[in-house]
């Protein structure tokens, strides 16, 4: 992964939020959020939140009297999750590095963590992080996207990208997101941080987008494959139109809708 794969600044943590939410992050926020509220925790954390995906659909979800510390390394993502939050005494809002949780040991009944594991530098010291602040019996749940094959609308636009910049074609849907798919060294890099049983469920759903050009922003605008447009001295309103051509030549021109694709990990401290 690339320094710059971790940039989620500027205009990116909105219009992830208004585009790649609702294209694919919905669907795996509220099967996360059911798994986690079936524990009935009173300590939560959720590392890596983002825009808030997941706390939105877990938050009504806890008991009352539930502490839950949401956290995310990039201030402008954190601070465009709490906006869109409800006023919630339950909640506290945190910038965390995963790698080095600012926690006490054994603090949390749950940790969980949606598509956030993939930017982690070091993944086993994450999870081993989690382990950490995990009480005994305690849980980590987390989820990744499958190969990059196995999520249509990302490989589609990155494969117009490098038809529009062949000598040096983004990469970072393939690279990073996509990047972390091997179940077996999943598996291995879990047991690697203490956790002695792994459960790993491969989850499709369908990714629903409006009209090619929706899916077309979310990718190149919501995420930091617009860095790596403006990087190569691309035209950000070009590329997106490359890519919304691919997507309506495959899928059509009005709602579109096509597989999206992940494993859901469960841990046990």
């Amino acid at each position: 992964m690339l320094e710059a794969d971790k940039a989620f600044a500027g205009s990116v943590p909105e219009n992830y939020d208004r585009y790649m939410v609702p294209l694919i992050f919905e669907p795996y926020a509220a099967d996360l959020a059911r798994r986690v509220a079936l524990l009935s925790p009173a300590a939560i954390l959720e590392i890596a939140a983002g825009t808030g995906a997941v706390t939105r659909a877990l938050a009504p979800a806890l008991s009352s009297d539930a502490i839950y510390v949401v956290t995310d390394l990039s201030r402008p993502m954190l601070d465009h999750a709490a906006s869109r939050q409800p006023a919630d005494s339950r909640i506290q809002w945190l910038r965390a590095d995963a790698l080095a949780l600012p926690f006490e040991d054994a603090s949390f009944d749950v940790v969980c963590c949606q598509f956030g594991a993939m930017f982690f530098p070091d993944r086993v010291a994450g999870h081993r992080e989690a382990r950490r602040v995990l009480k005994p019996g305690g849980h980590f749940l987390f989820s990744v996207w499958d190969r990059i094959e196995e999520n249509v609308f990302a490989d589609d636009v990155t494969k117009a990208l490098a038809q529009m910049f062949p000598d040096d074609p983004p990469r970072f849907m393939a690279r990073t997101p996509h990047g972390y798919h091997d179940t077996a060294l999943i598996r291995s890099d879990v047991e690697a941080a203490g956790f002695s049983r792994v459960t790993i469920e491969t989850k499709a759903e369908q990714s629903r987008a409006p009209s090619p050009r929706f899916a077309a922003l979310a990718y190149c605008q919501g995420t930091p494959v617009r860095d790596e447009i403006e990087a190569r001295a691309g035209n950000l309103e070009a590329a997106t139109d490359r890519a919304e051509a691919a997507l309506a030549d495959r899928h059509g021109h009005g709602a579109i809708a096509a597989k999206i694709q992940a494993h859901v990990i469960v841990a046990s401290a």
